[in-house]
């Protein structure tokens, strides 16, 4: 819970239930991973341990630009993939907390996708392995749940439905396309899914970029309603263009993991997103991998007049570019206008290189259609 303004205590439900708007943080795992506290392949969260400084560095950074919630470092932290995973749970619920506590944010403690799951299929093995991740969250000071990176809404609704046994609210982001999860449920039937499975807040998560994932959640939206169904919008896309739109998501991009830096989307492509997203009445706005803090200060902007205020980091920053005023050169002062970065159409400088690329599952797919029967 935090105090907001001397009107009283809000946890997540309440601020949502008023109307608020909730500011996201950004991604951890890319970011740590340039950083080089995080291993490409495994994308487990040691560093919260190891490094722990690198990870309260991060935190303070979203919580400086805007982030009402931070998420705790616990990324792929299920014991079936990684052995410490409730020494790590432990660190990564302190370090949250203690951030938090400096600008009164709220602790979301957060779980997502096993391994086991893929090879076992087994309800009972999954759901034990996530009640021993609710445990160990639940001797820390967090403040809800978030059920995250998950590609099938079976294993998401497991997961719901183990965190709600804890009695704090929880949340639940797929990383799905608008075709659907990984075994076609389309987003409109995950989302009822996942609402009588127990969740409060549905939406999406990485995967695939903003607008894309703005489209995603609109159709979860339909099928709530068409449903009867009730539950607050949350999303945290991916902080790179996709216009592959691609089933398996920025994974099968050949880019991936090391040569995405051409696809970062600018702070003004985050204002575009957020506006959609509030248009569409999403009030959970936030980031996920790719997603840097001055992506989440973007955020806080674009939606300064709906919450009434800017996070710190704007303070260093002119709005829509207005401190270029100052600059020696008239040709730069010339940009220091909103009209100039909305319809700005930024160059790669890469001449030789594509706009698009063939993304692995795609080929594969082509692939397959062209061998004989």
């Amino acid at each position: 819970l935090w105090t907001d303004g001397g009107i009283g205590l809000y946890g997540i439900l309440e601020r949502l239930n008023a109307g608020e708007v909730v500011v996201g943080d950004g991604g951890y795992v890319l970011q740590l991973e340039r950083r080089g506290y995080v291993k490409a392949g495994h994308w487990t969260p040691e560093a919260a341990v190891e490094h722990p400084e690198a990870v309260r560095q991060l935190h303070r950074e979203f919580l400086r630009a805007g982030a009402n919630v931070l998420q705790t470092f616990t990324f792929y932290c299920s014991e079936d993939k990684l052995e410490i995973s409730g020494n790590v749970t432990n660190a990564a619920c302190d370090l949250a907390r203690e951030v938090a506590n400096e600008g009164d944010a709220l602790v979301a403690g957060c779980v997502s996708k096993t391994p086991c799951y893929v090879k076992s299929r087994s309800e009972a093995e999954v759901k034990a392995i996530f009640k021993k991740q609710m445990d160990d969250f639940l001797k820390k000071d967090i403040d809800f749940f978030i059920v995250e990176f998950v590609d099938h809404v079976e294993e998401a609704v497991w997961a719901v439905e183990v965190m709600k046994s804890s009695g704090k609210p929880v949340g639940a982001t797929l990383c799905i396309s608008p075709q659907g999860d990984m075994q076609g449920v389309p987003p409109g039937e995950c989302a009822v899914r996942l609402v009588r499975a127990g969740a409060d807040i549905v939406g999406v998560n990485c995967h695939l970029d903003p607008l894309t994932c703005v489209r995603t959640v609109k159709l979860m939206k339909e099928g709530l309603e068409k449903a009867g169904l009730r539950a607050h919008l949350m999303i945290q896309p991916l902080g790179f263009h996709t216009p592959e739109c691609n089933f398996g998501g920025y994974t099968s991009l050949p880019e991936y993991p090391f040569a995405l830096e051409t696809r970062v989307i600018t702070r003004w492509d985050v204002h575009k997103y957020v506006r959609e997203a509030y248009n569409a009445g999403i009030r959970y706005i936030g980031g996920c991998c790719g997603f840097e803090p001055y992506h989440i200060r973007a955020i806080a902007e674009e939606l300064s007049a709906e919450r009434g205020s800017l996070p710190p980091a704007s303070e260093k920053h002119g709005l829509w570019g207005a401190g270029l005023e100052m600059h020696t050169k008239p040709w730069v002062r010339a940009r220091a206008h909103r009209d100039y970065w909305e319809n700005l159409l930024p160059a790669t400088g890469r001449p030789k290189c594509p706009s698009m690329a063939t993304p692995a599952d795609d080929y594969e797919k082509q692939l397959k259609s062209n061998i004989p029967s």
